[in-house]
């Protein structure tokens, strides 16, 4: 512990916190309390004073008073997370004498002895990945919201050029029921040719049939006709002939 904390009461009592994102001016307070009888002087430091404005930087607390430091970080270009261990606030504080006049110079003569000191550590706080992921979103909408406004005539065009996954899925889903159903169509289309062709060669089949079937009756009962002939022609000689042996 050091002599200071035996002096004022610090709030926040270690760390100095700053959340993100670092493109503008990020404050956060510091609370100093004089719980003592006697009045004390105080100054504030810091290890990298171009990042930063204290307002105020030095004072003197009465007994029993409060005051609030107001820590400004400046804009961050360039996010380094190494750079925030570099970066230390110390609070140093001695008590006030009777008659203060003239600050600077009771610093100059203040023997190191009599000093007492606080330091503070800074933590750097960034947003969560969502809040990052929406800033960049609006972000890059940003431009083209301002484009839109610029031309009406292009306010057709979507924010947005990416295309949902579930409607992506539901439309590849409904372009492969079309194409079975176009498949089971043109299958269904060639049964019903085939099944037409068919029913047409069937008349020729059976005609073919039934000329074949008369052909060869004609061609029996063409060749039995001669044997009738012969049959007849011998019953006729055989009467002849009885009857000149008679």
């Amino acid at each position: 512990m050091s002599k200071l904390d035996q002096v004022l009461i610090l709030d926040p009592p270690s760390d100095l916190k700053f959340k993100g994102p670092f493109t503008e001016v990020v404050t956060t307070n510091l609370n100093l309390k004089n719980p003592s009888d006697r009045k004390v002087c105080f100054k504030v430091k810091t290890t990298a004073p171009r990042r930063y404005c204290v307002r105020p930087n030095s004072g003197v607390i009465d007994p029993g008073a409060s005051i609030i430091i107001s820590v400004m970080l400046q804009p961050l270009k360039d996010y380094d997370p190494n750079e925030k261990s570099k970066h230390r606030f110390m609070v140093q504080t001695i008590f006030a004498p009777p008659n203060v006049s003239d600050m600077d110079s009771l610093w100059k003569d203040t023997k190191p002895d009599d000093l007492m000191d606080s330091k503070l550590r800074c933590v750097f706080e960034l947003p969560f990945e969502n809040d990052k992921v929406n800033d960049v979103e609006i972000i890059k909408a940003a431009p083209l919201m301002n484009s839109l406004k610029a031309d009406p005539s292009a306010a057709a065009v979507p924010v947005s050029a990416s295309v949902d996954d579930t409607e992506l899925k539901k439309a590849l889903e409904k372009c492969k029921r079309q194409q079975a159903e176009m498949s089971k169509l043109l299958e269904e289309n060639r049964q019903l040719k085939e099944e037409g062709v068919r029913k047409r060669m069937m008349p020729r089949s059976d005609h073919m049939t039934s000329n074949s079937t008369n052909l060869l009756g004609r061609e029996s009962s063409a060749a039995s006709l001669p044997s009738l002939l012969v049959v007849i022609a011998a019953i006729f000689i055989g009467f002849f002939l009885g009857k000149f042996i008679l």
